[in-house]
């Protein structure tokens, strides 16, 4: 393949903005697959996560071969990538592979806090965007103000003139189209790809210089091992050849290809050479690690690593001590969770790890409560249990004052509801930047301290009737805002081990809202419900309705229990306060204190030190 022939593109926008399903059409229409092929929607998300929530987690490679209208064949590298913040460290590492980009902006919602993200980082690596203002066929699209602000977006990141020239493409990947005016609706997919092609510049490498590699990904495969996915920067990659593997810290080390595979369609094919430009996965490396540089031993130069934002919240992951420790996983000493949070480290690029108060405890700071609780669903999937604590801010101290990460926050709420969305947000320390009334709707930003993000989104929704949308990503780090509003309710604790009865749970029904159902098992000092006022209650949900030899005149009524409400694992971390844990297993998902006897919880309450 002739470098001329090669096309590196990099697909970026906000979550929900149809990267995924754009990707879909290009598949389909490249005219490289049989329709039998390509099965379902969303063909890029293969992961079960992925598919379960509707985002894209993990970035992925794929390769399209494409004839133009005019006879050429081109291949086409593209890049599909995370559209949420907690996820943006993915899009950073990836942009090194791109010599495009095609960004993404829905033809209604516009220009979001993370498509400025997205715009920035492909900004400062040098990539040109493509304009596509997608979801054309949705009935209020409004492309005409939409372009206006992404061309005011690029003025205010200081875009230079040719970027400002960019090029724009009107499209609707799930009607699979797309057309250089917003007027016409063709019935192909054509011009999107004319676009790529004659706008992503080909790869301008030296094909003669000393070997550079840098290796942007890993995966993983249970018979060779570890696999380097990267872009060759400089000479040509061969298989055979010996090579210099240069890690972050200098680190030499020398290595032997013993297989080398390029991306075509959605899989790779085996080649004996890899050409400047291309993208590839690199099998035979001992030890290969994300920012390593594959380099001529005899001239060998490191690229400039990865470099990726730094972590704004962290937790406390530490073992599952309670009294239904090893019931249900696999997987439950401090060991073990060890390994498996070093293991997460080597793809993870945003994730830091450190070592906790004790040795049962690991302190693990990630970009956001969703980039963290990705990570916890996928271990207790795997068998693991373990306890985490409460989220918490980041803070830094410089010139002696102390900062706290800020985030942008848009919420978008039919107008009927912006008073009690303002007022939740506005308890936060939040300050309000944009007000712009849609038709019923109205979208709101604010400046927001990321500790205030926290337990924000359930309960906007719940005052929203469910209709709020929130996006919200990393602004900057500013003079700390003061002390935040703790949750207003208090909880109802289990004061005995055992199986949840009916006649306990109908007996509490007025005390507030349960979290367990009649036959559940709990243990005492497990958080069973919510209490209807702000302290804390201990109640026994075990106890069981005394029998009694005497006759009753009147038949038992029949009991009635209201639902008990559902916690998912991202509700359940932003409900929990400092004195709590959220306990994960395979199986379930509990509340509890992190002091499970009354009398310790006493004693902490009370500042005095706990045995």
């Amino acid at each position: 393949m002739k470098r001329e022939q090669i096309r590196n593109v990099a697909i970026i926008a906000h979550v929900d903005h149809g990267k995924t399903t754009l990707v879909d059409q290009l598949l389909r229409q490249s005219g490289q697959f049989r329709e039998n092929e390509l099965k379902g929607d969303c063909i890029m998300d293969s992961n079960p996560l992925e598919r379960e929530r509707g985002i894209t987690i993990l970035s992925k490679n794929c390769a399209i071969g494409y004839t133009d209208r005019a006879g050429h064949h081109y291949h086409i590298n593209i890049v599909d990538t995370p559209g949420h913040a907690d996820f943006s460290g993915e899009v950073e590492r990836v942009l090194k592979m791109a010599d495009g980009a095609l960004l993404l902006v829905d033809a209604v919602d516009g220009t979001m806090p993370q498509t400025r993200y997205v715009l920035g980082k492909a900004l400062a690596n040098g990539l040109k965007p493509i304009v596509v203002i997608n979801k054309m066929d949705r009935p209020e699209a409004r492309p005409a103000s939409v372009l206006n602000e992404v061309f005011d977006l690029l003025v205010d990141l200081g875009a230079d003139d040719h970027a400002l020239d960019f090029p724009v493409v009107y499209a609707s990947g799930r009607d699979g189209w797309a057309s250089l005016s917003p007027t016409e609706r063709p019935k192909f997919i054509h011009d999107l790809f004319d676009s790529i092609i004659k706008y992503v510049p080909s790869p301008n490498f030296d094909a003669h210089a000393p070997l550079q590699v840098l290796i942007t990904n890993i995966d993983y495969n249970d018979y060779v091992g570890r696999i380097g996915i990267g872009r060759v920067m400089a000479g040509t990659l061969k298989v055979g050849m010996n090579i210099l593997n240069i890690d972050i810290h200098g680190k030499r080390v020398p290595q032997t290809i013993t297989q080398l595979m390029r991306f075509e369609g959605l899989g790779r094919i085996d080649v004996d050479h890899i050409d400047v430009g291309d993208i590839c996965a690199v099998v035979g490396l001992s030890k290969v690690d994300i920012g390593d540089t594959l380099a001529d031993p005899e001239h060998p130069r490191a690229l400039p690593p990865v470099h990726v934002d730094e972590p704004t919240i962290h937790m406390t992951f530490r073992i599952n001590d309670g009294p239904f420790s090893g019931l249900e996983g696999k997987y439950v000493t401090s060991r073990q969770v060890r390994e498996r949070l070093e293991k997460e480290l080597q793809s993870n690029v945003a994730l830091r790890v450190e070592d906790g108060q004790s040795r049962e405890e690991f302190e693990v700071s990630g970009r956001g409560l969703l980039h963290l609780g990705i990570l916890l669903e996928n271990m207790r999937r795997e068998g693991y249990e373990l306890c985490v604590g409460k989220p918490k801010a980041i803070f830094r101290n410089e010139g002696g004052k102390k900062l706290e990460p800020i985030e942008r926050l848009s919420i978008d709420v039919p107008s009927t509801n912006v008073g009690v969305a303002m007022q939740l947000v506005g308890d936060r320390r939040a300050e309000m930047i944009k007000m712009d009334v849609r038709d019923k709707r109205t979208y709101l930003e604010f400046m927001v301290p990321a500790r205030g993000l926290i337990g924000l989104r359930n309960r906007m929704l719940n005052a929203t009737s469910g209709e709020a949308i929130i996006h919200h990503r990393f602004e900057k780090y500013d003079t700390y805002r003061g002390d935040m509003p703790a949750r207003p309710q208090g909880v109802m604790i289990a004061t005995e081990t055992g199986g949840v009865t009916a006649y306990a749970v109908e007996a509490l029904a007025n005390r507030g809202t349960m979290f367990v159902s009649p036959g559940d098992k709990v243990y005492a000092g497990q958080i069973i419900g919510e209490h209807c006022k702000d302290n804390d209650i201990d109640v026994n949900v075990a106890k069981l309705k005394k029998l009694s030899n005497m006759r009753q005149s009147i038949k038992e009524a029949t009991i009635s229990l209201k639902a008990p409400r559902d916690m998912s694992l991202e509700i359940a971390l932003e409900y929990i306060e400092d004195d709590e844990l959220v306990e994960l297993t395979p199986k379930s998902i509990r509340l509890r204190k992190r002091y499970l006897s009354e009398n310790q919880r006493k004693r902490f309450s009370r500042g005095r030190p706990v045995a």
